[in-house]
């Protein structure tokens, strides 16, 4: 499944289901589908994301570094990707949001 976040401030963003699920419930928001942010509630969900994201940095650094002693260095594995490089256009878009005076909204693609 795919989430689609739409914003009149800035393009749509589409990510999959279940990291864009991860930063809604980051926001502060449950993961209903569809689902909206009114313009005054946009700069707390900014904050609760970046905060958020901020805790999760914390602990992924450790399971990395953790994960890298104990993997093979010869295997062929997929690069991780953190949640604060997955998260950077949906803040980005909260931002423009919040400079703009306008919703943020987000719906499935299924």
């Amino acid at each position: 499944m795919l989430i689609t976040f739409h914003s009149q401030a800035s393009a749509n963003i589409t990510m999959f289901g279940d990291v864009a699920k991860q930063l809604i419930h980051m926001m502060g928001y449950c993961e209903n589908i569809p689902g909206i942010i009114d313009v005054d509630d946009v700069p707390q969900a900014l904050l609760n994301l970046q905060t958020k994201l901020a805790e999760a940095e914390k602990l992924d650094a450790a399971q990395q570094a953790e994960t890298e002693a104990e993997d093979d260095p010869w295997e062929d594995k997929e690069p991780h990707i953190s949640m604060m490089t997955r998260a950077r256009p949906l803040i980005e878009m909260l931002e423009s949001a919040i400079a703009d005076e306008v919703v943020v909204m987000w719906e499935s693609d299924s």
